[in-house]
């Protein structure tokens, strides 16, 4: 299973790892390897999703607490 996602959000060009495990979320200081390949085809609008099923961007934490998604 999964124990940790790397994920980029819309308008902001830092990268973020959640340690699922330990219930952190944190930025990436690099993205070396393949990682860093695929950062920087973010840059040019690529977007890669792998062995996520689902991931919603919502305002705040609250919005997502009460079930609210923004269209």
């Amino acid at each position: 299973m999964t124990k940790a996602v790397v994920f980029g959000v819309e308008g902001d060009d830092t990268l973020y790892i959640a340690d699922l495990e330990a219930g952190t979320v944190k930025a990436l200081d690099s993205a070396p390897g393949d990682l860093g390949k695929i950062a920087a085809m973010r840059k040019g609008g690529v977007k890669v999703v792998k062995k996520v099923d689902f991931a919603v961007a919502v305002s705040s934490a609250k919005a997502a607490f009460s079930g609210h998604v923004e269209p």
